[in-house]
């Protein structure tokens, strides 16, 4: 009898430390040392030193702002990749598969963990998405400023902290103000730059190979056939294959199948389901499809999977 996997690991800010940090870590920015006393609900801030170096796939219920200052790393969030190099602002909001890796060794930035309410008092977090354009889901989420800019950035991220560390009267609202002139400093830099997927320069199949893809990453688990997602997007099943394959070097299928094997390996390595308890969860008849189905993207079994990142 199947046994239904219900809880994917979706991590709030409470649990998430041991995930992206290391045990040993010696860094004294933001939260890596902090007192108890000191910490503030819905908010965290780290520099990249402890950080550990392959991170995901994983969700969180959780905003991310992360600054690479030096360095480069690869970024992955749902289907689409980003190489963040130095100067590169990245951006993921809750409930979006994401991972790190391929940290070059001399790698270093800055990242902020927000809940959603925590901007409550300058900005409803049911306006986050509107606001700030790379926390919508038709936005860009990784993009570079220059030096000036980010030079502006990090001095924010520097108050942030020395608030964070003190004690004085009202830390939590500049912390707060600190955070909201940071996203509008990267707002304004994404506006100069007329970054995002519906600038006019980019042709319509560019667009609607991306919409595919952001709405793959949202409907994965539920629609599993192209014809799913042609319909949603108001287009042929074939014509959408096309556009998918002349844009990304793969069919739409595999793209569905791509967003299934992140959430496999996300199961895989941050939760102690079986292997068929997993399989069952992903929807596959069996635990051999599920098995014959991870090897033939990864040359691994999901058992071989588990130790190699546990």
């Amino acid at each position: 009898m199947k046994k239904v996997v219900t809880d994917i690991p979706k991590y709030d800010l409470k649990k998430f430390k041991s995930v992206h940090r290391q045990d040993d870590g010696l860094a004294s920015f933001g939260y890596n040392h902090i007192e108890k006393a000191k910490t503030i609900e819905g908010f965290e801030i780290y520099s990249s030193e402890g950080l550990i170096r392959s991170i995901g796939p994983l969700k969180s219920d959780f905003y991310r702002v992360s600054i690479t200052v030096q360095g480069s790393l690869d970024m992955q969030i749902g289907l689409d990749r980003f190489p963040n190099k130095a100067r590169t602002l990245a951006f993921t909001f809750p409930n979006q598969i994401f991972s790190k890796s391929n940290f070059s060794a001399d790698t270093f930035g800055y990242y902020i963990l927000f809940n959603a309410d925590f901007l409550n008092d300058l900005i409803p977090s049911i306006k986050i998405t509107d606001e700030f354009p790379f926390y919508n889901l038709s936005g860009t989420p990784v993009f570079q400023v220059s030096a000036d800019e980010l030079e502006g950035m990090v001095e924010l991220l520097m108050k942030m902290n020395a608030e964070l560390q003190s004690t004085k009267t009202g830390r939590e609202k500049a912390i707060r103000m600190y955070l909201y002139l940071l996203l509008l400093e990267a707002k304004r830099s994404y506006e100069k730059q007329t970054i995002g997927d519906e600038s006019e320069d980019k042709p319509e199949s560019y667009r609607l190979a991306s919409r595919f893809r952001k709405l793959v990453a949202i409907h994965y688990l539920t629609k599993r056939q192209v014809s799913d997602y042609a319909e949603m997007l108001g287009v042929s099943a074939n014509h959408l294959n096309k556009t998918v394959k002349e844009h990304s070097g793969h069919t739409a299928s595999e793209a569905i199948r791509e967003m299934l094997l992140q959430e496999a390996k996300s199961l895989l390595r941050y939760t102690d389901h079986s292997v068929a308890e997993i399989a069952y969860k992903l929807d596959f008849s069996e635990p051999a499809s599920f098995n014959r189905f991870f090897k033939s993207y990864t040359g691994e079994t999901p058992l071989t999977f588990r130790k190699m990142n546990n």
